[in-house]
């Protein structure tokens, strides 16, 4: 594989850290900044939202650069916006800054996709694709677990101006590394590009997407609290625990893939089942140490189990849709169910029964997903059998 897919790795692993590090420090941000833990819960929604706002727009706004220019461009603003997550001296700025690195991430994946596949043989593209995604995995493995011990050690802010050093160093890989492009990319019309996303069985698979990852970020987005103050866990043990998370998606995408290969209808419909399963164990679970590990184990690779098969399900739903518009749409999709978990985790721990009813409330999550995918075959099926008969008429 060409050196160059390890340089968008390196970008990959970057933007890894900044979304999902903040999830182990909640507790350190909302001492310092005088919020909840609910109110610093939402700093995940808010970086969420902004990659669902930041990937169509940076993705239309860009089209016609060079994919290159595009790439450095996107390591810039993730690099300064992690600068001024450090800088900020409340809540509020710090809120804004986590929007405006978050910018980045959508299209960073979406234009770094089309990169990758063009480096390599028809025959390696989705390999090379998954060595870009490998940065997301190395984020959570090694870059969360550290970035939260450096956070408890020296204060959460040492752990962004750690991520504002990582954004440099992948600038300068992708800068050395990552070839220009041999012709300006031909940019797609985004109005038939847009018809095309907004099809209806494209709207009720990213809408699936969204609740599976719901479900997946109320527990997670709240995973320190839960650990420390129902497991009763010490605040050391968070990171070793957040290294089993890691584990457990890579097994989970793993297989997740595997089967989307074969049997992607099925994997669709039983990731999301056996997500709602471990949830909904998962509320018995975090009342002992050793349960709690092996569940946040569980939900680490139940969770992405269900990336691969729902990424490869809305992907062939939005045929006729430009490339990067549809992968930068898809990761929005992901961040969208990222945000929507995080807002309804904090409403149950400050408005409803606790911290302890959170993953019960999650797993209602993926169950109302498995029911949208359950419809959306149904219309599909009714689709294929209507169209030949008017065909015959």
């Amino acid at each position: 594989m060409p050196i160059a897919l390890y340089a968008l790795t390196a970008g990959a692993f970057g933007i890894g850290v900044t979304e999902f590090v903040i999830m182990g420090l909640l507790i350190e941000v909302s001492a310092d900044l005088g919020v909840s833990i609910a109110s610093a819960g939402l700093l995940i929604s808010g970086y969420a939202l902004g990659v669902v706002v930041g990937a169509p727009l940076m993705t239309a706004f860009t089209a016609r650069w060079p994919r290159k220019t595009v790439l450095l461009a996107l390591m810039v603003i993730f690099t300064l916006g992690n600068a001024a997550c450090a800088l900020a001296p409340d809540y509020g700025l710090l809120m804004a800054a986590r929007i405006l690195t978050a910018f980045a991430h959508g299209t960073f994946f979406g234009v770094g996709s089309v990169v990758a596949t063009g480096l390599v043989p028809q025959e390696r593209k989705a390999s090379a694709i998954a060595i870009m995604f490998t940065g997301l995995t190395i984020a959570n493995i090694l870059g969360v677990p550290f970035g939260t011990w450096l956070g408890q050690q020296l204060g959460w802010r040492a752990t962004f101006w750690a991520v504002t050093l990582v954004g440099i160093v992948a600038l300068a890989i992708i800068a050395a590394f990552v070839p220009k492009d041999k012709a300006a990319p031909e940019a797609s019309d985004w109005r038939t590009d847009l018809k095309a996303m907004a099809q209806r069985p494209v709207l009720l698979g990213l809408l699936t997407t969204v609740l599976g990852f719901a479900g997946v970020f109320a527990v997670f987005t709240y995973i320190a609290p839960i650990l420390t103050k129902v497991t009763g866990l010490g605040d050391s043990l968070v990171s070793p625990v957040m290294l089993v998370f890691g584990g457990g998606l890579i097994i989970g995408n793993l297989i997740g893939g595997r089967l989307a290969d074969r049997y992607l209808v099925p994997t669709v419909i039983g990731s999301m089942l056996v997500l709602a399963l471990v949830l909904g164990l998962m509320t018995f679970a975090i009342h002992d140490g050793i349960a709690a590990t092996i569940f946040v184990g569980l939900l680490g690779a139940a969770g992405f189990a269900t990336v691969p098969p729902l990424q490869i399900w809305v992907l062939e739903k939005a045929s006729g849709a430009g490339q990067s518009l549809a992968s930068s749409l898809n990761i929005a999709a992901f961040n969208l169910g990222n945000a929507l978990g995080a807002w309804a985790g904090g409403a149950v721990i400050d408005h409803g029964p606790g911290l302890t009813a959170v993953p019960l409330v999650a797993a209602l999550m993926p169950i109302g997903g498995l029911v949208v995918a359950l419809w959306s075959l149904r219309l599909d099926r009714k689709a294929a059998v209507t169209a030949p008969a008017l065909s015959g008429c």
